[in-house]
């Protein structure tokens, strides 16, 4: 198995431009950019890869040491869990401004670390702001290297010192992970302050997001890989999307585009829903998003615990409700948990490993055409019936005329291909086609 490569951990106080500086060495958009003080507040995760050596780079939250409110604290506690694996540390500053207490003591906690630190000075776009660079040796750090994280330039030589101890992966370690299973990109998506963080943490087993009872806390979307019974999961907890009219920073705006960005990349898609506050009609217009973009989807009805009553019946009816209200999920498993104390989380690896199976699941020409044999259509004659693809399955088929079948028949037609092929947890698109006729 290859081995998981060394991490590289970007710090520094807010607003100096560490997510432009992980979105310009990954390679990626993956962290939210913005004038906003602040926007990053968990651990964000990347592969980048420089001269042949590849590594895992960090994006931590802006870190004010002595700051004791609760946000700024928990980025803290961020941070230092990252840095116990650091083989690397970049410590960002501002090239445009003076040195502040708040650089000063950064950099005294990361030398008490003895991890290999390099101090990076950002925004030195111009020859005179790198000649200013030169300032920041009192911070006490040996390695200064000014760059634009914005503009690309200093950054070969600021990645030459980092990965300097990485060996260049060899042919053979590619070939290996060329062979790798893939892993399950699972979504975590809901409104906001429905537990999707603390959700994460249980499904990981550590304090992997930020959890807080102020909604909104998650801006940037997290993930952390966990292997199962033999399989990797990949989950992602994206922040949690209001109404349009709801939103109104800047942050806000973009961390809901990025949750619907990150639930087209998924494979399998959780929605969280309240138990103690219904399922209500923002959920169904969440839920229409993964729908619409094709995604396999369970729906996780969280704090379940808090639920009193006969569970049974209040089971029953919770899901008629829901049921009634999103009729286009009647193919979605549903699960009642508590991401609090960790109940009903056995039963989401095995539904999560159905949903994608049924997601990537292949029929063959041969067993749709036995499968129609049997089939009793009176709308009109199926001649036969393809897939003509998967993530989601889509099925084309060919009709003694046309037009389209109508909603009813397409439904009938989809339940009866569900029923015999065992699609559970995913959408299935149906086309239709007149014998005969062009495409």
């Amino acid at each position: 198995m290859p081995q998981a490569p060394p991490t590289v951990v970007i710090v520094g106080r807010p607003n100096v431009g560490k997510s432009t500086l992980f979105n310009r060495i990954t390679g990626q958009r993956r962290a939210i950019v913005g004038d906003e003080p602040g926007i990053t507040r968990d651990r964000i995760h990347g592969l980048a890869e420089h001269d042949g050596r590849r590594f895992e780079l960090i994006d931590t939250g802006g870190i004010v040491v002595h700051d004791q409110e609760y946000i700024p604290a928990q980025i803290l506690h961020q941070a230092e869990v990252a840095f116990r694996g650091a083989a690397h540390i970049i410590f960002l500053v501002d090239g445009r401004a003076e040195i502040t207490g708040a650089d000063r003591d950064l950099a005294q906690m990361l030398q008490r670390l003895g991890k290999p630190v390099s101090l990076v000075v950002n925004k030195a776009e111009t020859a005179s702001q790198r000649e200013l660079s030169g300032e920041f040796y009192e911070l006490g750090i040996a390695d200064v290297f000014p760059i634009s994280a914005e503009h690309g330039t200093g950054i070969d030589a600021l990645l030459d010192r980092v990965t300097e101890g990485i060996p260049r992966a060899t042919s053979e370690e590619d070939d290996a992970a060329a062979g790798l299973p893939e892993a399950i990109k699972v979504a975590i998506i809901g409104r906001p302050n429905v537990g999707k963080s603390t959700l994460l943490n249980a499904l990981t087993g550590q304090d992997r997001a930020i959890v807080s009872p102020i909604a909104g806390t998650t801006r940037d979307s997290v993930d952390e890989t966990v292997t199962r019974d033999g399989v990797d999961y990949v989950f992602i907890d994206t922040a949690g999307i209001r109404r349009k009219s709801k939103t109104t920073a800047m942050a806000e705006k973009l961390s809901v585009v990025m949750a619907r960005r990150n639930i087209r990349m998924a494979n399998v898609v959780l929605l969280l829903v309240d138990a103690t506050e219904g399922g209500v009609g923002l959920d169904a217009t969440i839920a229409g998003y993964a729908h619409e973009g094709g995604r396999a989807l369970i729906v996780c009805v969280n704090k379940w615990d808090e639920v009193t009553g006969q569970k049974g019946q209040k089971k029953n009816e919770f899901e008629a409700e829901f049921r009634d209200q999103c009729k286009f999920l009647d193919y979605a498993p549903m699960v009642f948990l508590s991401a609090k104390t960790g109940a009903g989380l056995d039963k989401l690896f095995p539904l999560i490993r159905h949903a994608f199976a049924s997601f990537t699941q292949r029929i063959s020409t041969g067993e749709l055409n036995r499968f129609v044999e049997h089939l009793h259509f009176e709308e009109r004659k199926i001649f036969y019936i393809t897939q003509a693809g998967i993530r989601p399955p889509e099925f084309v088929v060919f009709t003694s005329h046309g037009p389209a079948l109508h909603f009813s028949h397409e439904r009938y037609l989809i339940n009866q291909i569900r029923r015999q092929f065992g699609f559970r947890g995913t959408p299935v698109l149906l086309k239709t086609r007149a014998k005969g006729s062009r495409r």
